[in-house]
């Protein structure tokens, strides 16, 4: 339900905004600021989403806790598709989200209400089937001449 009434309320804000802000400083000045808005958003977000790579490679190479990075990439990716959307409430928070510390704040509340049962970064031990022996081989050749017809002569597996 609550889903539903954002979908409902945002659109809604911004047809109201667009009203408003288009009475104050007209149509064409109001569509080149939603044009402008969306070519700098969509800059900060190539600048930001390169940084938020660097970080998440860096933490995936000290074999740290990538937990951050990736919610910081995913704030960024998010935030690119609501400057890319026309509106001012879309835009607000596009930019918000692209605010280093507003991103934190947000990944600490999301952190403090989830729970995470297990996390380890060294290697892994594989549960194996007791039925599985694992072993090396290597092919072997031998001296013996070839049998140009199979059937001539038995396999080594069918002899008693």
């Amino acid at each position: 339900m609550r889903l539903f009434l954002l979908f409902l309320a945002v659109p809604l804000i911004e047809i109201a905004l667009f009203v408003l802000i288009g009475e104050a400083i007209g149509l064409g000045w109001t569509l080149a600021t939603v044009l402008i808005t969306a070519i700098i958003g969509t800059y900060m977000v190539r600048t930001q989403g390169a940084l938020a790579l660097s970080q998440l490679s860096k933490s995936m190479n000290e074999m740290s806790d990538p937990s951050q990075p990736l919610a910081n990439g995913a704030m960024i990716l998010f935030s690119g598709a609501l400057l890319l959307t026309p509106g001012f409430f879309t835009d607000a928070i596009g930019f918000a989200l692209l605010i280093p510390g507003v991103r934190t704040a947000l990944f600490n509340a999301i952190r403090s209400r989830m729970k995470v049962a297990a996390f380890s970064t060294g290697p892994q031990q594989q549960r194996r089937d007791p039925g599985i022996i694992d072993g090396e081989w290597e092919e072997v050749e031998t001296d013996a001449p070839r049998v140009s017809n199979p059937s001539d002569s038995p396999s080594g597996w069918t002899r008693h």
